[in-house]
């Protein structure tokens, strides 16, 4: 346990600093935890839901590539996700909370993270020769990220110098992406029924500092022991599959979907510890495995219905599972629990040219309150989703396709932790907010496939 008093008299001790950030991420899209809700502008104003709806090739592999089999001729989606994040994190210290007269009176404050604008792309293809049961196909997505850039502060006391000077961290910067190569086989066992296999290759980079998942050092016997930097991490890499159904019964289509663990390569950091001097530390970061089920409608003229139900399996999976802190001060884990997620998606012809679609998205907070100050930088805490875009067809062959989605605040709190437990009468919020604009080209070219209803081509332009 750690001597709060000691902390103060300058006895050798896990600084304020032992409060976490979590890994985090270059910012990615709207998310259930870690996960981005779709790809691609079509998928996205859709809510993410496609596991029973067919809609582009995109939001086919990144949910359901069963789903493939019922999209009309081969075809290319090509899109760019533009993500603004908005995130706030206050922390607030009462007078004498680490022995008498520290801090001398109370502390607390409010800092924005100053993120910027991230790029995000898609790329996929459906490819079905002629008189074949078999469609092929292949995604390139961002599958996973979050990220966050906090600058020092002089007012927020967990973003406040390192001690003796403060009581904090100093800056926080974490960056976190997953990037996903996904080859898809869908064999159509009859007119109704299709399967799917996919193996998947991931490849990840995380970047934190301070690296709160190693132990902190006293190296230079100031007695105040701090964390490692953490930028200069290699990429690393992961690999799982996925397996999907899809059936079609008039205007009515089910699918269901299994996407495994991603299992990852440790990512390896070369730091120094507070002399300069090399140090090597590593940390295990999988993503989630995740069972999707979903169902779409068509019956109505002009009009198209979806919805899905997923379970992502956080507390199951490396690096988010784990709790609290080793003996040696380093951060175990996020402390996260897994999560149910419901997507819901409309589409509507206004004309056979034009498509308009609204979706809302909603999930779970993966985060318990007593983990906020264990996930400062990853606000993964966002719960509702609205996105709403249209598409236009300049050609039998192309079209174009445009979308916005917003993410709605969900502020979570908690006290401040240390390594020797929570700290009473302290606190921590953590808060934000997301918005994105998509814009996406899809290019048909072969022959039309064979489809299970007159309206497949009105509904699934």
């Amino acid at each position: 346990m750690i001597n709060l008093r000691k902390l103060a008299a300058g006895g050798k001790m896990y600084v304020l600093a032992a409060l976490i950030i979590s890994v985090a991420v270059k910012p990615a899209a709207a998310q259930y935890g870690p996960l981005l809700s779709g790809a691609g502008p079509i998928n996205r104003s859709m809510g993410g839901a496609s596991t029973g709806a067919p809609l582009s090739a995109s939001g086919a592999l990144f949910w359901n590539p069963a789903t493939l089999s019922g999209l009309e001729g081969s075809q290319l989606d090509v899109g760019a996700e533009l993500f603004f994040p908005h995130a706030t994190l206050s922390s607030n210290i009462p007078a004498n909370t680490l022995g008498q007269g520290v801090p001398p009176v109370d502390l607390s404050g409010s800092t924005n993270s100053s993120d910027g604008v991230f790029a995000l792309p898609t790329i996929a293809m459906s490819y079905r020769p002629e008189e074949s049961p078999v469609t092929y196909g292949l995604g390139i997505f961002s599958l996973a990220g979050f990220g966050l850039n906090y600058p020092g502060s002089t007012t927020n006391p967990v973003l406040s110098p390192p001690a003796p000077v403060g009581l904090g961290f100093g800056p926080i910067f974490s960056q976190y992406q997953v990037l996903q190569i996904a080859p898809a086989l869908v064999y159509d066992v009859n007119e109704q029924f299709s399967v799917s296999m996919s193996p998947l290759l991931d490849i990840g980079q995380l970047q934190v500092d301070p690296l709160v998942v190693s132990a902190p050092d006293d190296a230079n016997g100031d007695g105040f022991a701090s964390y490692p930097p953490g930028t200069h991490s290699g990429a690393a890499w992961g690999a799982g599959f996925s397996l999907g159904a899809y059936y079609k019964a008039g205007d009515w289509g089910f699918g269901s979907s299994y996407k495994s663990p991603q299992w990852f390569q440790s990512y390896s950091y070369n730091t120094t510890n507070e002399l300069g001097l090399p140090r090597t530390t590593e940390f295990n970061l999988d993503v989630p495995a995740i069972v999707s089920v979903g169902t779409s409608y068509k019956g109505i003229d002009r009009l198209l219905l979806a919805a899905d139900v997923r379970y992502i399996d956080l507390a199951n999976t490396n690096g988010y599972s784990d709790s609290g802190f080793a003996p040696n001060g380093a951060l175990l884990g996020l402390g996260h629990r897994s999560i149910f997620a419901v997507a819901l998606g409309t589409q509507y012809m206004l004309t056979d040219a034009t498509s308009v679609r609204l979706g809302y998205s909603w999930s779970e907070n993966p985060i318990p309150a007593d983990q906020t100050s264990a996930n400062v930088a990853s606000p993964l805490s966002i719960q509702h989703i609205l996105s709403a875009g249209m598409s236009y067809q300049l050609t039998d062959a192309l079209s174009l396709s445009v979308a916005y989605s917003h993410s709605f605040e969900n502020p979570i709190t908690g006290p401040i932790v240390l390594p020797g437990g929570a700290v009473p009468g302290t606190s921590i919020t953590s808060k934000s907010s997301t918005d994105s604009i998509m814009i996406g080209a899809t290019v048909k070219f072969g022959g039309p496939k064979r489809c299970d209803s007159t309206k497949c081509g009105d509904h699934y332009r």
